[in-house]
């Protein structure tokens, strides 16, 4: 992000362009919601010992959809609040079903990968 975001509304753009793969945005909602669902356990169990475990389950599949799918880093690395706001943003409207139509309406496409497929054609 070439100037730094003064607000969330811009960031958020930002943070929908960080994750314009479907099977990225798949890993996030697994892991932020295994994450809350681990969460929930650690405070009705007070089994704090769990908190570590909570963040590699939340954190390590989106990681590895930013390293290995996105080829981009985390946008957790420099912006950790609005990032965790936005994963939670963006789990929110992939349970709504409104998360891809927010990635077109943002940049043109919900699943950049197949429309690059799409343009090359048939191989022959």
């Amino acid at each position: 992000m070439p100037n730094s975001p003064r607000n969330f509304s811009e960031f958020w753009p930002y943070y929908v362009g960080e994750h314009r793969h479907p099977f990225n945005r798949t890993l996030h909602f697994i892991g932020t919601g295994c994450a809350l669902a681990l969460l929930g356990y650690i405070i009705t169990t007070r089994y704090w010992g769990l908190l570590l475990v909570g963040l590699v389950v939340g954190y390590g599949p989106a990681w590895f959809g930013h390293f290995f799918i996105e080829n981009n880093k985390p946008a957790s690395f420099r912006y950790p609040l609005w990032s965790f706001l936005a994963d939670l943003k963006m789990l929110a409207l992939k349970v709504s079903g409104q998360m891809d139509a927010e990635v077109e309406r943002l940049y043109g496409s919900a699943h950049p990968a197949k429309d690059a497929l799409l343009r090359r054609g048939p191989h022959t």
